[in-house]
C-alpha cells in the first residue's frame, strides 16, 4: 500500500450519517449513507434516538474502512464533522444517554430563554459567546434535561458527560476514554467565552450546569484520540473535528478576512470570515470561532436558518406531493413566475435576523389554481429570500459582499442555485466537490496527520464546476423581495 493514505471522514448531520474516503487532492473514491428517525414529542421538539445515530454512523464508517481495503488503501485517520448544538447527556460508567438527544431545532426552551432576557441576562451571554438567548443554542438544552431527566443529582456527583454530537462519537469511538470536543462546537454551547478560549463559570452558574459535564477543549486539526480496535476493527487516530459550518467553510477554503460561504443542508448557513477580530453584529447575526489551529483562531460572523432542505423534505415526507428531492428543479422551472405565492418555512421558528422561536410556518397567495407546482417553487424560493435577509443584514453590518461559495445537497438543483444569483444580486461559485463538510473535516484530520503542510496547500485543492450570474432586473428583484418582507411580518409571532 504505497499509494498516499485516504481521510476517513464521518459526517453526523441532521437527518443522515455518512462517512466518505477522501483523497489528499481533496476528491472523494467513496461515500456511504444511512437516514435516521426523527422525533417530533410535542409542536416545536426535534428529538433524536443516540444510539441509532451511533449505530448508523457505526455502520458507515465500517463500510468506508471495508472500501480502502479493498482498494487496498491504507487510511492515515479520522475527521469528524457533526450537526451543532444538538445536545446529549450520559452515564459516564456504562455510556448510555440519559434521555434522547435534542436537536439543534428544538425550541422547548424558548420559555427560560425569554425569562432570562427579561431579567437583563442577554447582553452578558452575547458579549462573551457572541450568541443570543434562544433555544437553538446548547446551554438551556442541557439544564432542561438535567432536571427532566431526574438526573441532577448525579451531574453535581459527576457521574455524567455533556456532549454535542462530535463529543459524542469521540467517546464511543475511544470506548469511553476520551472525553472531549473543538473550539467550534464548544463556542455553540452558551457556555464557552470565545474572547478566553475557556468554559465560563458566570455562565455556567447562570444556567445552572456543572463544569463536571463538560468536555475538555481542542483545536479543530489535534490528536483527539485512538478509535479502539473493538469498535472499528482497529486503531486509527482521531486527527480533525469542527461543526458542520465551520467545516463547510474549511472545505471552501473560506481562510481569508472577507469570504463567505452559504451551506444547504436541512437548514442554510451563511458564514462570513472575519479574520483574527470578533466583529459585533447589530443585526442579530452570530459572532461565533470559525476555526482554531495551533492556537489561533479566526472569527467568523454567521447567520443561520432553520428549514431549507428540510422543508424540500416536508414536501416529499409530508405532503406527499414529490418522490424524491431532485423532481423540484423541473417544477420550479416550468413556471414562469411564483403567481404570487411564498412559503416562510418557519416550522421550527425563525432564525438570524428575526430570531422568533413561537414562529410557525405559513403559505401565502394561494388561489383555486394553486398546485403542488405553485408550493414547490415557493419552497425553493423560500430559501432564497432568506438567504438574502441574511446578506442584507451584513451589509448592514460593513460587509462587501461580491461572490459566495455555496455547498450542500440542495445546490445541486441548478434552478435553485440560479434562482439564489438571481435574488442575491451577486454571483454564486459552486465548487466541483459540494459534500465541502465532510471534505473540511477530512482536510483538518489531513493537517494533523501531515498529508497537508499548510493551509495553502488546501487552497489550491479547491476547483469551481460552476459560477451563476445574476439575470433578471432590479425591478423584478424588488418586487419578488417585497412579497418575501410582506409575507414574513405576516408570518412573525
Amino acid at each position: 500500500m504505497s499509494q498516499q493514505p485516504l481521510i476517513l471522514s464521518i459526517d453526523q448531520g441532521t437527518t443522515s450519517s455518512r462517512a466518505m474516503l477522501f483523497e489528499k487532492d481533496g476528491s472523494s473514491v467513496f461515500t456511504a449513507q444511512q437516514e435516521f428517525t426523527q422525533f417530533y414529542p410535542q409542536s416545536g421538539w426535534v428529538e433524536h434516538d443516540p444510539e441509532e445515530i451511533w449505530q448508523t454512523t457505526l455502520a458507515v464508517s465500517r463500510q468506508a474502512l471495508q472500501a480502502a481495503d479493498e482498494l487496498s488503501r491504507d487510511v492515515a485517520g479520522i475527521g469528524i464533522t457533526n450537526q451543532r448544538e444538538t445536545t446529549l447527556v450520559w452515564d459516564r460508567k456504562t455510556g448510555k444517554p440519559v434521555h434522547n438527544a435534542i436537536v439543534w431545532q428544538d425550541r422547548r426552551t424558548a420559555d427560560f430563554c425569554a425569562s432570562l432576557k427579561e431579567e437583563g441576562h442577554e447582553t452578558t451571554i452575547t458579549n462573551k459567546t457572541g450568541l443570543l438567548l434562544d433555544p437553538y443554542f446548547s446551554g438551556t438544552k442541557i439544564r432542561w434535561i438535567l432536571d427532566n431527566a431526574n438526573v441532577r443529582a448525579q451531574a453535581e456527583k459527576g457521574d455524567l458527560a455533556f456532549g454535542t454530537v462530535d463529543s459524542f462519537l469521540l467517546w464511543r469511538l475511544t470506548d469511553g476514554k476520551v472525553h472531549a470536543t473543538d473550539a467550534t462546537n464548544a463556542c455553540r454551547t452558551l457556555l464557552y467565552n470565545i474572547h478566553t478560549g475557556e468554559w465560563d463559570d458566570e455562565l455556567l452558574s447562570l444556567l445552572d450546569i456543572p463544569a463536571s459535564l463538560l468536555p475538555t477543549v481542542h483545536d479543530c486539526a489535534a490528536d483527539f484520540g485512538i478509535s479502539d480496535a473493538s469498535v472499528l476493527g482497529r486503531e486509527l487516530p482521531i486527527l480533525g473535528i469542527a461543526g458542520d459550518q465551520h467545516a463547510a467553510s474549511i472545505g471552501q477554503v473560506c481562510f481569508e478576512k472577507g469570504m463567505v460561504k452559504s451551506t444547504y443542508g436541512t437548514g442554510c448557513f451563511v458564514m462570513l470570515n472575519t479574520g483574527n477580530a470578533p466583529i459585533a453584529s447589530k443585526n442579530k447575526m452570530l459572532t461565533t470561532i470559525a476555526y482554531q489551529l495551533q492556537g489561533k483562531t479566526s472569527y467568523a460572523i454567521e447567520g443561520s436558518i432553520f428549514v431549507a432542505g428540510a422543508a424540500v423534505q416536508w414536501l416529499r415526507d409530508g405532503l406527499g406531493i414529490i418522490k424524491s428531492a431532485e423532481e423540484t428543479e423541473g417544477m420550479a422551472a416550468g413556471l414562469d413566475d411564483n403567481k404570487g405565492v411564498y412559503l416562510v418555512p418557519s416550522f421550527t421558528g425563525m432564525g438570524a435576523p428575526y430570531w422568533d422561536p413561537h414562529a410557525r410556518g405559513a403559505l401565502y397567495g394561494l388561489t383555486r389554481d394553486t398546485g403542488p407546482t405553485e408550493i414547490a417553487r415557493a419552497t425553493l424560493e423560500s430559501v432564497c429570500y432568506q438567504t438574502a435577509d441574511l446578506f442584507a443584514a451584513m451589509r448592514d453590518d460593513g460587509a462587501t459582499l461580491d461572490t459566495v461559495r455555496v455547498d450542500g445537497g440542495m445546490v445541486n438543483n441548478q434552478w435553485m442555485t440560479q434562482f439564489l444569483a438571481d435574488t442575491l444580486d451577486i454571483n454564486v461559485q459552486r465548487p466541483q466537490q459540494t459534500e465541502t463538510t465532510a471534505l473540511g473535516a477530512a482536510y483538518l484530520a489531513g493537517l494533523q496527520a501531515g498529508i497537508y503542510d499548510s493551509l495553502d496547500d488546501l487552497v489550491s485543492n479547491w476547483r469551481q464546476e460552476a459560477e451563476f450570474k445574476p439575470q433578471i432586473d432590479a425591478t423584478t428583484r424588488s418586487t419578488l423581495l417585497e412579497g418575501w418582507a410582506d409575507a414574513v411580518r405576516r408570518t412573525r409571532s
